[in-house]
């Protein structure tokens, strides 16, 4: 049985949702895509019954939030099933420890969770994961990832008791949303091994939510037979309604088979170095160590041409971020040195330096989250204006450059909008676009693809081939290897790793 709703979600007189046919086939894996913020998160808490009827106005297929709540197979479907938040912080109780909490209820009946949780943490010591497992939850303990794959293993064990029945309930739906936000790639493949492995013996209803569009290709590629099981959607947003569409895989297949590196102009040998970072930068007692290979046996420092793109790499947690802002002169470093052409930067540098000479001048980081860059009491315009580079931007000159990400039919009263009511695909998308206008020689871009559907995604590979093209620098921090390890040069992919305790930094070989 098909489930079907019409959802409504309102705040105050602000729309947030307003969807017909909100649908989850039976036994079938539904896999959710769309832009960051645009309510596909919402509408699956009200579906599963997760929302409050007095901070919002909710009504699903016509009737009050309340009558829903009440009905018997909404109690049947919270008791049955199990959703992933997002944040695991939502769900873990700060009093209780994390032992506990995986043995609640009817988890206490499954006999998995050694299992599960040695697949998770396949490649730590048996010890770590007891002490994870003492610890109560705080918000930076344990880690987001740690958290994360918590979840996942309360998750796990739920399914691995309906598989012990042989026979799912029609009111059960495992919701994963954004399961692997807080992972890197390694732990996003191993999640949907073991979501697929479970769904191989026994289908059940579950609904994937996820803005990671490069997930599609790790799914055709190693998960071949299951492929026909799944369903793809996307969430898009039209005329102030969100609309359930069938997503093309094989379009976006072929989007990404035809991407390649761009043709840098004259050769490296003829090109300047924009930036040079040498191997060994320290901070917060560990060194971070740069290198050619995933194992870090070739030291080297990292260098930057004009007309280049350099791709980081490294695990979730290890200081690629880190790196970034430190060269930036965002953090203090306990050592650092770098060069940005005739520009000598340190650990004894004055910020005074950066402020005056490359912040928003010489170079431009855009981060990984927009809230960590735009002010939210700001006005879509105000984002743009008193930029060094825009400091007499007209209001059609800002339109132009909207116009790149956004749809063309702008007006006055988005411009005018607060950046605090935008979703976060929309926050995204000016935050990108406000880093690309200030047109620095070297442009450094945290997950640049976070939060964005797949035109829009497909729009920013198109406006980096351009500055690289134009002779920019662009250093790149991505997850989304699938798709950057095609227009990145293996001559310009570099790793990083850290080791801590006392400094060993070894040869640098360039």
């Amino acid at each position: 049985m098909t489930i079907r709703r019409n959802i409504r979600i309102a705040s105050g007189k602000r729309t947030l949702v307003s969807i017909d046919n909100f649908e989850i086939p039976e036994n079938r894996i539904t896999i959710l895509l769309g832009e960051s913020g645009i309510g596909k998160s919402l509408m699956s808490k009200a579906l599963y019954g997760l929302l409050d009827p007095d901070e919002l106005d909710i009504t699903i297929d016509g009737e009050p939030y309340r009558t829903y709540l009440a009905r018997p197979e909404t109690a049947t479907l919270q008791h049955e099933s199990f959703f992933v938040f997002q944040e695991p912080s939502t769900h873990l109780n700060p009093l209780m420890p994390l032992a506990t909490q995986m043995r609640e209820g009817s988890l206490g009946f499954s006999k998995s969770e050694e299992a599960i949780l040695g697949t998770l943490w396949q490649h730590s010591p048996p010890d770590d994961v007891k002490k994870i497992l003492d610890v109560y939850p705080k918000p930076h303990r344990p880690s987001g990832g740690e958290k994360q794959r918590i979840l996942l293993a309360m998750a796990f064990k739920k399914i691995d008791l309906l598989i012990e029945r042989k026979q799912p309930s029609e009111h059960e739906i495992f919701v994963f949303d954004e399961p692997t936000g807080s992972l890197d790639n390694m732990y996003r493949d191993l999640f949907l091994e073991m979501l697929f492995e479970r769904f191989r013996k026994v289908g059940f209803t579950c609904l994937l939510i996820t803005h990671d569009y490069s997930m599609i290709e790790k799914i055709h590629t190693s998960h071949k037979d299951i492929v026909g099981k799944l369903v793809f959607k996307e969430v898009t947003l039209v005329e102030g309604k969100q609309l359930l569409e069938d997503f093309d895989t094989d379009a976006y297949l072929e989007w990404l088979h035809t991407q390649h590196p761009s043709e840098s102009a004259g050769s490296k040998t003829s090109r300047s170095i924009l930036l040079a970072v040498e191997n060994g930068t320290r901070v917060f007692n560990r060194s971070l160590i740069i290198s050619r290979d995933r194992e870090g046996e070739h030291p080297c420092s990292l260098e930057l041409h004009s007309g280049d793109i350099v791709y980081l790499k490294a695990a979730s947690g290890v200081g690629k971020t880190t790196l970034v802002k430190l060269v930036m002169g965002l953090l203090r470093a306990e050592r650092l040195k770098a060069r940005l052409e005739t520009m000598q930067m340190d650990e004894q540098t004055p910020r005074s330096f950066w402020h005056k000479n490359i912040w928003g001048r010489r170079m431009t980081m855009v981060f990984q989250h927009a809230d960590e860059a735009l002010n939210p009491e700001s006005t879509v315009k105000g984002t743009f204006e008193g930029l060094p580079a825009l400091k007499r931007a007209t209001e059609a000159r800002i339109v132009n450059i909207l116009n790149e990400l956004f749809d063309s039919a702008l007006d006055a009263s988005f411009l005018n909008k607060k950046v605090k009511h935008l979703s976060g695909g929309q926050k995204q998308r000016l935050n990108l676009l406000r880093g690309f206008a200030l047109d620095t020689d070297v442009l450094i871009l945290d997950e640049p693809l976070n939060g964005l559907d797949f035109e829009s995604a497909g729009k920013v590979i198109a406006m980096l081939q351009r500055k690289q093209n134009a002779g920019k620098g662009i250093w790149l921090i991505s997850h989304n290897e699938e798709i950057f390890d095609r227009i990145v040069r293996k001559e310009n992919v570099y790793y990083l790793r850290a080791e801590s305790g006392i400094e060993k930094v070894g040869p640098t070989r360039n």
